[in-house]
């Protein structure tokens, strides 16, 4: 029997150096980034819906490519589209 000393997060299947990578390719569309555990989550805010979904989606190919070139997969499964439109104040917004 070993023991383990350190770990690696469920399903994080990436070291630092592709991660350092993937980050690269995700900031390149200025979007906030949210990481907790295994799961990053990637948002942005605009008052126009489309403008968001947009972006999110360019985003999304970019990763995909980049996966693809490192022999890696998105999980469609787990992979959502969240979008939050601004609004006047009074008028049902956050």
């Amino acid at each position: 029997m070993q023991i383990v000393l350190c770990g690696v997060p469920q399903s994080l299947v990436i070291g630092p150096l592709l991660y350092a990578e993937l980050s690269e390719v995700i900031m390149r569309h200025s979007l906030d980034v949210h990481q907790y555990a295994d799961q990053l989550y990637l948002s942005v805010l605009s008052d126009d819906a489309s403008v968001a979904v947009e972006r999110l989606d360019a985003c999304l190919v970019d990763v995909q490519v980049w996966l693809r070139a490192s022999r890696l997969r998105l999980s469609l499964t787990k992979t959502r589209h969240v979008a939050r439109v601004r609004t006047a104040v009074g008028q049902g917004g956050y």
